[in-house]
């Protein structure tokens, strides 16, 4: 074997880039054995090949390169196995977190299925049973515009995400019973995302099972009280009594298309 490799050797030998080679350099973690002063050239042991062989398995285990320079400093064999049993809790982590966010992807596409068959039946209004939601809220600013509702939807986000809720990806709004009456259809008083648990937390609430009167807005928010008219009509023509203020739950949003007149809002309001 060679006695020494260049850094153009080094980095085919062991198929990493030189400027891996040069940042490892840089950062102290993984420094030629020699430059030549006259041209600055790198050159490479033999014997520091087991130690490169050694930084780029830990990088493949997931270890960032500060803990494998400490660990490189001097490692042991009780300190390989405290390291890699650290790792594997990391890991562990990180296999809980992406099994989450597949759950959300697959509840998402399940959304985006069915609301093809909502285009398909088109805006009719039915009694349906809807389960038990636990939302997390976030109240809109006055003067309730569309901007301060888009505003407070971000701002859930951002709570939720930097908390670490287990929130879905999608959002609703309120929209109070009287605002309803009197016509103002966009006048949300509240945004929420629906949550997987965490009853009894801040700012989170359960809307539960029981009997509500639906119908699916198609079309951009703006237009969505031809929707509302069409619901109160058939709930006076069904005599239907209102319980509850208007509960609006994005199936398509900005977030999935586009194109405005695709997006689709299911409204729901408990009943008696």
């Amino acid at each position: 074997m060679k006695s020494y490799f260049s850094i153009g050797e080094l980095s085919k030998l062991q198929n990493i880039s030189r400027q891996t080679l040069i940042y490892y350099d840089h950062i102290g973690l993984f420094s030629p054995a020699w430059v030549d002063p006259d041209n600055g050239y790198r050159y490479y042991s033999a014997a520091q090949l087991d130690s490169l062989d050694t930084i780029l398995i830990m990088k493949r285990l997931g270890f960032s390169l500060e803990q494998i320079r400490d660990y490189m400093a001097g490692y042991t064999l009780q300190r390989s196995l405290q390291a890699l049993r650290e790792q594997m809790e990391a890991v562990d982590r990180q296999i809980r977190e992406l099994e989450l966010v597949r759950s959300r992807m697959a509840h998402r596409c399940g959304q985006l299925e069915r609301s093809l068959a909502v285009k398909d039946r088109g805006e009719e209004v039915t009694v349906e049973d809807v389960q038990e939601q636990t939302v997390l809220l976030q109240k809109v600013d006055p003067p309730n515009t569309l901007d301060q509702v888009s505003l407070a939807t971000k701002q859930c986000f951002v709570r939720a995400f930097r908390e670490g809720l287990p929130v879905f990806y999608q959002s609703g709004a309120v929209l109070p019973l009287e605002s309803l009456f009197r016509g103002d259809y966009t006048a949300n008083s509240h945004v929420f995302l629906p949550i997987e648990g965490c009853a009894g937390a801040a700012d989170v609430a359960v809307l539960p099972a029981g009997r509500c009167v639906c119908t699916h807005h198609i079309g951009d928010y703006p237009s969505i009280g031809r929707s509302y008219r069409r619901l109160l009509s058939y709930c006076k023509e069904h005599r239907l009594q209102l319980l509850s203020d208007a509960y609006e739950l994005a199936i398509n949003d900005y977030l999935s298309t586009g194109d405005q007149a695709e997006y689709i809002t299911k409204i729901f309001l408990y009943i008696k």
